[in-house]
């Protein structure tokens, strides 16, 4: 009995921007829309800093999947002790995505200041760039809504796998029936990531976009 199941998830993440001209009095609107988006960038700090221990924790758990799975199913002892470090390891990685999740509506709420800014520029195709700006990330903060809400069915679904393998009398119908679910939720999870990550880039791609059409001198950091 094996099964291929989740992937790590990675996440792009959005571009520092500096500016290289001179004094700003940060009077115009697009002075004021370039503060916003920088502190867009620190606000998701948050949201970078769970990355890397929620790969390594997705890590950890398949390797405990993997040798749950090679036990006979009459090792009881060794298949409870084992299930219940997974489980350990499924709360904390529901807690870092509860984080992140944290970090983007912070990041949203700072977003959205830059709406009424947008409708103040007067110049067409700058504004028009403003709007693809603001259209993109609020299309990207969509997606990872949908990727968090999945991600946490997945978690649970993960949760209950591990419960059920404590049980003395699992059927192996049961068994095969919840990782077939755990893998449908993850594949949806691993598109949405993809789209999240398109249309991160997407969005990067339009800041540059709109600060080059508002004549801004930038140079970008990661």
């Amino acid at each position: 009995m094996s099964i291929s199941r989740k992937s790590c998830l990675f996440f792009v993440i959005i571009m520092g921007i500096f500016l290289l001209s001179g004094c700003f009095n940060k009077s115009t609107p697009v002075d004021k829309i370039y503060d916003v988006l920088e502190k867009v960038v620190s606000t998701e700090d948050v949201f970078k800093d769970q990355q890397e221990p929620l790969i390594e924790l997705e890590k950890q758990e398949k390797e405990i999947y993997d040798k749950i799975i090679s036990l006979g199913m009459k090792e009881v002892n060794e298949i409870n002790r084992l299930s219940d470090q997974a489980i350990a390891i499924v709360d904390k990685r529901k807690d870092l995505m509860n984080k992140e999740q944290e970090s983007i509506a912070d990041s949203q709420k700072e977003f959205n200041k830059t709406l009424p800014l947008i409708n103040e520029i007067e110049e067409t195709a700058l504004k028009a760039k403003a709007q693809k700006l603001y259209d993109t990330m609020t299309e990207r903060y969509k997606i990872h809504d949908e990727l968090y809400k999945h991600y946490l069915e997945g978690v649970k679904l993960d949760r209950e796998l591990y419960l059920m393998f404590k049980k003395e009398d699992l059927q192996l119908e049961q068994l095969d029936a919840q990782i077939t679910k755990i893998n449908e939720i993850y594949a949806e999870i691993l598109e949405e990531n993809k789209e999240f990550n398109d249309k991160t880039k997407e969005y990067n791609d339009a800041k540059l976009s709109f600060y080059k059409e508002s004549g801004l001198k930038i140079k970008t950091k990661e």
